[in-house]
Parts: structure tokens; sequence; C-alpha cells
């Protein structure tokens, strides 16, 4: 696992950023005292990290999230408590961020507070989905988000997948775009992620194999 005291985990619709967040957490505190992982996405209403807040709990991971989570507001909000994610020298803290810049505008305000610190800022890539499939595609996102949270992308997850009928083949054929990617941002690939269970070897230029867990959200899909 990283050493990074603090991780922010953003990415496009759809990338799988979430579930990769909800994990990653659940996987620190295996190895951690005290894990918190806060909630930042503002644009996703459907799909967030307060949809798991008892899977968190039952884990020892505390959740910080926004009065408004699983509910159809969306607004920036800073709150007291999400000061501790990035002051709380104890804690190994996972950001999950909105798949663009609105969510990354609400950590702006924290940027010396995390730059003072330990820190990673990761983009989660799942190359299929729509304006995932191209260093060019991504671009722009990187640079939302960059410029609104006022930190630079530090490392790239791939999470290749269609869901619960990904295959093999489906996360190997993929790794030649992840190369490509990785090469056009000059950001290493930190880890691969698949669902637990796939029999995929991850040659070593894509990081380490990081097996998930299947969460669904409230709705089903």
């Amino acid at each position: 696992m990283q050493n990074m005291k603090i991780t922010i985990i953003a990415g496009h619709y759809g990338s799988g950023k979430t579930t990769f967040a909800v994990n990653y957490a659940m996987a620190l505190r295996r190895e951690h005292e005290r894990v918190a992982l806060c909630d930042m996405d503002i644009v996703n209403p459907y799909f967030r990290t307060a949809d798991h807040a008892q899977v968190l709990a039952d884990a020892g991971v505390e959740l910080v999230s926004s009065p408004f989570a699983n509910t159809n507001v969306e607004m920036p909000w800073a709150p007291v408590e999400a000061r501790r994610v990035f002051d709380d020298a104890s804690l190994r803290s996972v950001v999950d961020l909105g798949g663009d810049d609105r969510g990354a505008l609400a950590l702006g305000r924290y940027a010396r507070r995390i730059a003072a610190r330990d820190a990673d800022v990761w983009m989660v890539v799942n190359p299929y989905r729509p304006l995932s499939r191209s260093a060019d595609d991504l671009r722009e996102i990187q640079l939302e988000i960059e410029g609104a949270c006022k930190l630079r992308f530090t490392g790239l997850v791939c999470n290749p997948n269609i869901g619960p009928e990904t295959t093999p083949a489906h996360i190997t054929e993929s790794f030649p775009l992840m190369r490509d990617i990785s090469a056009a941002f000059g950001l290493p690939v930190v880890m691969t992620a698949m669902q637990r269970g796939l029999d995929v070897e991850v040659p070593p230029e894509l990081g380490t194999r990081f097996e998930l867990e299947c969460f669904e959200n409230r709705f089903g899909f």
C-alpha cells in the first residue's frame, strides 16, 4: 500500500473512482488504526461514498460527507469536520473527488493544508468509458481538476471494466492504452484495479494489482 497520508481520487464519470475510493479506504484500514474517507463528489448524487456508509462503518472507516448526501441537492461544501481530514496527522485520509472542476473547487480551499502534508492525487481511468479512450480525451479533465483544486496529479489508477461482465481479456486489452496514457501524461500507473477472482497478471509498469469488492449503489446498477 502507498504511504501518503492523504490520497485524493478523481476521474471521469463512470470511471469507477467511488468504488475504488471505498475499497482503497477499507484496504488502508487493514494496515492503519485510523482511516477516513471524505466524500467531496458533489457532481453525482446517485453514486457516492455516502451510499456505502454502513459498509465503511463495519470496516472501521470514518466517513466525512456533506449533509446533502443522498439527496438531489448539488452544491459545494466545506464543513468544519472536513478540516480534520487534511489537518489530523493521525489520520490516513482518502478523498473522493467529483468528476469535473466543481468538486475540485471545494477542495481548492484546502490546497495549502494538503501541500503541507504527504499527499497523492490519482486519476482513475476506465478505458471502456466514453471520453476516457485516449490521452487527449482525458487531458481536459486533468486541466479542469488541477486548475480548480490547485494540485497536480501524481499517478494513474487503471480500472478497466464493463461491470459484472468484465473478463480477464477486458483487463489485459486495456494495458497498451494505459501505457500510452501514462507516457503522454508523464505519470506512473500506481495500481491496476479489478474484481476479485479474475486471473490477470499485471506487468510492473502498470503498478500493483488491487482487488476490488463489488458494490452496487442504491439504485442497483
